[in-house]
């Protein structure tokens, strides 16, 4: 959109003229006029954004506005990767070249200077009649609200969803199958979400599996999907064909009783090609299917007819309209008369009112506003309900600031009904340049309040929540998801690449990029690459194939060659078997996911200094960095999956890296006072290896003394691995002291430390501590006693694998708990019973614990329900009517 590329490109030529005047000192006058004539741009577009939709005049002086910018970005980005590589280049190569540099230098001048004309005279047109046509209006400081969570705001549909589960839960011991029917955004896969969710389900159902299939249905993503989520790796079945994979899938299923949700399906074929996969072993099996095709639902169960699922009437219409609008607020009289008659237009359709809603709630409680709504939305009524219903969608992008539109249509790079990982995508809008800088606030945190604007605007779903409340992943609806796609091709924000099974090397059958800036590859992403892509004004390149690709090494460098002027390049499921050189010439890159096999990263991937996030994957456990981090001024996050050497900074030559936000995970060796002096407002810290390196005492200090001094950290994961040595020849004797630890410490993770339950003493008095999870034999010992006055701030208590027999805890040792898992603590004899006094305690996870701790929390469960009446969420793995029968086939599954 011009609206993001102005912004982007603005600051993109501030950054070089502030970081790398050196590159474009032949042409700084020029860049710098250019900046000044783009700013008038950011205004104007600001400005007419309600007026595009109805004037074609400003419509067209948009889409100018883009391509000019488009021109300019790609003539000031290319002319910078021409100048690094000439830059890069040995006395004797500079000589060679010295005929055709200057020759790029001239063309890079002429083409900017001619571009600063094209601006003018739009600049002109722009003035020319505009002040007539002005609003005056301005835009006050919203008040920031809270994320919705879907399922509390739901309408209409309990009848329906403990019909549904008594359905499921009673029938013959035969696999059956029941399905939802009815039109896009009447609530099916609401509905089914409900009931995959329900407790009733979770006691029934440990094994259940949810897979969104669609009009572009695969049978083998299915099968592979399914099999992902009970806990079978990909990675190993990516070279078995479709029949073996069912296969593999039919006896995993024959071992236990399941429930597999088939979202969205299309086609008849859908069910028969997965019933060879369905192991049908009198277990009382079920799978619940959703369509908008009565024909799919018949053919799925003969013997059963589709649940056809009603509209709202009239009253649910109008409390559902009142929940997305404006919360648990009541309405007054005038806003009350609006709202019926807004609620009534949209016919008992579900997603039309919560569209709408979220275009009142952006109006606040404005009666008039209200009034305007209410008659704009019968302009929108056709006799089609589904056509309505896109309408509707596009009356609600209208409304939308500005500044959130670009990241709303970006959600249709991403497959259908995915679960979007948050950390994921905000950082890919900050690379995209989406993220407008706030005062007071990191860009992260910019980007979480624009994705919580969409959340409460309806327009986005949550999927799930971090321990600490945040959203966690999201996704958003088909249709709304067809629209992104739809207006993004309008706007040339993105082409998506699929269905390339038959890609050949000719040239006609290749999807054409000449202007295309950004790419999805969705499936048969080496094909897609072996047809020798060219795109020389790509930006970005997102691959979500469901499959691992090992890249042949004589194609290594086709990502780079093709796409020079990258800046988001997402290859996770594209392995690297050495790592490819020639990325380092992407000099414009600021978002990189790489899966590499090799050990090292090169010096000369410095070059990438505008890399802002980094995410390498390796097979290797150790990961050497020798490119020199501390010159690549934009870092904010490194994170890999090894133990990672850092380079040592030079103390003289490099200044602090104020922006770097996380690091994780990194060696013991890299724990140095100088590696933490240089990353003051680091908020995420992993330390993976010998921590007795890190945390032992020497002449009474130790190197954790200097991670203690980072006052902003939230976030710490200590993980004790002392491969190839066994876990017990690691085994910590100390652990520093309360005062020790980072001031504002929010979150601690302890692995492989098998530390004495002694020293929860030292945690309990952290005194910002909020949530401790204690993965595999972070202590070890059969009996623990907290001290009174410790973990005044807890709420989140994870407790794994351990050799645990006896707690005794009272509920003021943990006055704020909200959450507790326990895992694998097979000698656990009891849950202490005190925890039905936690008034805060709301929900409790046991997997595969003793007979005797799962009975005790049901206990606890009783009591708090008795006493306070209060409901905390129960869920025991395995159940234990199902214990003796052996009807669960996942023996651990990570919460």
């Amino acid at each position: 959109m011009a609206d993001a590329a102005v912004e982007f490109l603005l600051e993109n030529l501030k950054q070089l003229l502030v970081y790398n005047i050196k590159l474009i000192g032949a042409v700084k006058s020029e860049v710098e006029e250019l900046y000044s004539d783009l700013k008038v741009f950011k205004a104007f577009l600001k400005d007419s954004t309600g007026k595009r939709q109805n004037h074609e005049v400003f419509k067209e002086l948009v889409n100018q506005i883009r391509d000019v910018v488009y021109e300019a970005e790609d003539t000031v980005e290319a002319f910078v990767c021409q100048a690094a590589e000439h830059k890069a280049r040995n006395y004797i190569e500079k000589a060679f070249h010295i005929l055709d540099y200057p020759a790029e230098l001239r063309k890079s001048v002429k083409t900017i200077e001619n571009i600063r004309q094209r601006v003018k005279k739009i600049y002109e047109n722009k003035l020319f009649g505009f002040d007539q046509n002005r609003e005056g209006s301005t835009r006050g400081a919203k008040e920031k609200k809270a994320p919705i969570v879907e399922e509390h705001d739901v309408v209409g549909f309990q009848e329906e969803a403990d019909y549904l589960i008594d359905l499921l839960n009673k029938g013959s011991e035969e696999l059956e199958v029941t399905s939802i029917i009815g039109m896009p955004g009447l609530g099916k896969t609401t509905l089914a979400r409900m009931i995959f969710r329900d407790s009733r389900i979770e006691y029934e159902f440990y094994n259940r599996a949810w897979v969104f299939v669609s009009q572009e249905y695969s049978r083998r993503e299915v099968i592979l999907n399914i099999l992902s989520q009970f806990g079978k790796p990909t990675n190993e079945m990516s070279n078995k064909d479709d029949e073996s994979l069912a296969d593999e899938l039919r006896k995993l299923l024959e071992r236990g009783k399941y429930l597999i949700v088939l979202d969205d399906v299309w086609s008849e074929e859908v069910c028969n090609d997965l019933k060879v996969a369905f192991h049908a072993n009198r277990s009382r099996s079920r799978i619940l299917l959703t369509s908008r095709i009565e024909n799919v639902a018949l053919s799925a169960n003969l013997n059963r007819g589709p649940y056809k699922l009603r509209f709202l009437t009239p009253d649910e219409s109008w409390t559902l309209l009142q929940r997305k609008a404006v919360g648990s607020k009541k309405c007054d009289e005038e806003l009350t008369k609006h709202g019926m008659i807004i609620a009534k237009e949209c016919e008992g359709l579900p997603l039309a009112i919560v569209v709408i809603g979220g275009i009142l709630l952006q109006k606040g409680r404005d009666s008039n506003s209200w009034e305007r709504v209410s008659k704009s939305v019968h302009t929108y009524l056709t006799t089609d309900k589904e056509q309505r219903m896109n309408k509707f969608i596009e009356l609600s992008f209208n409304h939308l600031p500005y500044h959130l539109k670009s990241c709303f249509l970006y959600f249709g790079m991403f497959p259908e009904d995915s679960q979007i990982p948050v950390w994921k995508l905000v950082r890919i809008w900050i690379a995209e340049g989406f993220i407008q800088y706030n005062e007071g606030m990191s860009l992260e945190d910019t980007a979480e309040e624009y994705l919580d604007d969409l959340v409460n605007m309806n327009l986005v779903m949550v999927g799930d929540w971090t321990s600490n409340g945040k959203v966690k992943t999201c996704h958003i609806h088909d249709m709304l998801h067809v629209f992104c796609k739809n207006q993004a091709k309008q706007e040339s924000l993105f082409q998506e690449i699929k269905d390339l099974d038959q890609v050949s090397s000719s040239s006609s059958s290749i999807p054409s990029l000449e202007k295309c800036r950004r790419l999805c590859i969705h499936s048969n992403v080496l094909n897609y690459i072996s047809s020798k892509p060219c795109g020389p004004r790509v930006r970005s390149f997102l691959c979500f194939s469901s499959e691992e690709t090992i890249l042949p090494r004589e194609q290594i460098s086709s990502i780079p060659d093709a796409f020079k002027l990258l800046r988001v390049l997402d290859s996770k499921p594209i392995r690297f078997q050495i790592f490819p050189k020639d990325l380092c010439q992407l000099v414009h890159l600021r978002y990189l996911v790489l899966t590499i096999n090799s050990h090292v990263i090169p010096p000369n991937f410095s070059k990438l200094w505008n890399i802002q996030t980094l995410v390498i994957e390796t097979e290797s456990r150790n990961l050497n960095i020798q490119a020199d981090i501390w010159e690549m001024i934009h870092l904010r996050h490194l994170k890999t999956n090894a133990s990672t050497t850092l380079p040592p900074p030079r103390k003289k030559t490099q200044r602090n890296k104020e922006d770097l936000r996380t690091l994780s995970t990194i060696s013991p060796k890299s724990c140095t006072e100088d590696v933490f002096a240089r990353v003051p407002n680091l908020k995420k810290l992993g330390i993976r290896g010998r921590l007795a390196e890190v945390l032992d005492d020497k002449g009474g200090s130790s190197l954790f003394d200097s991670v203690g001094k980072l006052d902003c950290l939230e976030n710490l994961k200590l993980w004790n691995d002392v491969y190839p040595q066994t876990p017990s020849e690691g085994k910590l004797l100390s652990f520093p002291q309360s005062y020790k630890f980072p001031p504002n410490l929010k979150k601690l993770t302890l692995e492989g430390t098998l530390l004495n339950w002694k020293h929860m003493s030292t945690l309990g008095m952290l005194e910002s501590l909020e949530i401790l999870k204690l993965k595999e034999n972070a202590f070890k010992g059969d009996w623990w006693e907290p001290k009174d006055g410790g973990f005044g701030v807890l709420k989140v208590l994870h407790i794994g694998r351990t050799d645990l027999v006896t707690w005794k805890a009272s509920s003021h040792h943990f006055p704020r708990l909200r959450s507790l898992y326990l895992e694998h603590c097979s000698k656990l004899q009891e849950v202490p019973s005190s925890f039905a006094d936690v008034s805060s305690l709301q929900l409790m996870h046991l997997h595969c614990t003793t007979e005797s701790a799962a009975t005790s929390a049901k206990q606890i469960q009783l009591a708090k329900r008795t006493a306070q009446h209060s409901e905390m969420k129960l869920t025991i793995y395995p159940p234990d009517h199902d214990k003796s029968s052996g009807n669960n086939f996942l023996s651990s599954r990570s919460y």
